[in-house]
């Protein structure tokens, strides 16, 4: 085995790779708990309100979470597709297919906020006279439906920050076809956040 700079170099950066990407597993191992917990509470409370829950899943816009569905699901393709660039040595289509991510996540959070801000218009939030006349059950639906929705858009702007993080470490190089560990994990991340979203969508839009 060598024992020159460039081996050890490049045993050390190998080791980092695999490093960060374990890292970042195990973050979004924390992250699945997290949810998971809030899967859990909203089944017990689905189940002993599930009249309730009909009733309070009916004010919200099936037609808005399907687009936001199908949003997602596009934008976990282009980060894939930025990957595979950067692989093939592509910086421009690689960065290009990132801004798209970007872009598409931020059509999410618009179609999210005019979502949010209906509901809020017919006094249906925390504490809203509206939301307060209706029963229990759909009180208990609308805020789980507020935390676990707020809390995934939360997720989305971290990741557009990160991935526009990435964008520029891309444009400079820091990011290219020997090196992508970086833009790779940045991907895990934002698969984690399309995957949330694939449960979120039917437990609020899709109740029968």
């Amino acid at each position: 085995m060598s024992n020159s700079p460039l081996a050890v170099h490049a045993d050390h950066a190998h080791r980092d790779d695999i490093g960060s990407r374990m890292g970042m597993w195990l973050f979004l191992f924390t992250e699945l708990i997290l949810f998971g917990g809030m899967f859990f509470l909203y089944s017990v409370y689905r189940f002993t309100n599930q009249e309730a829950f009909h009733i309070a899943a009916k004010e919200l816009n099936t037609l808005v979470g399907t687009f936001n569905t199908a949003i997602l699901l596009t934008s976990s393709l282009t980060i894939v597709l930025s990957i595979v660039a950067i692989q093939k040595n592509n910086r421009k289509l690689s960065i290009y297919f990132q801004l798209i991510t970007v872009a598409l996540a931020l059509g999410f959070l618009v179609n999210k906020f005019f979502e949010w801000s209906a509901k809020f218009h017919h006094g249906i939030y925390p504490g809203g006279e509206e939301l307060l006349a209706k029963s229990k059950g759909e009180i208990l639906f609308f805020g789980l439906y507020y935390v676990m929705t707020g809390l995934h858009g939360l997720h989305v702007i971290i990741g557009m920050v990160l991935i526009s993080w990435m964008t520029v470490y891309t444009a400079k190089g820091i990011v290219n076809k020997d090196n992508y560990v970086k833009l790779e994990t940045a991907g895990l991340y934002w698969h984690l956040v399309d995957i949330i979203w694939i449960f979120l969508f039917p437990l609020f839009y899709l109740i029968t």
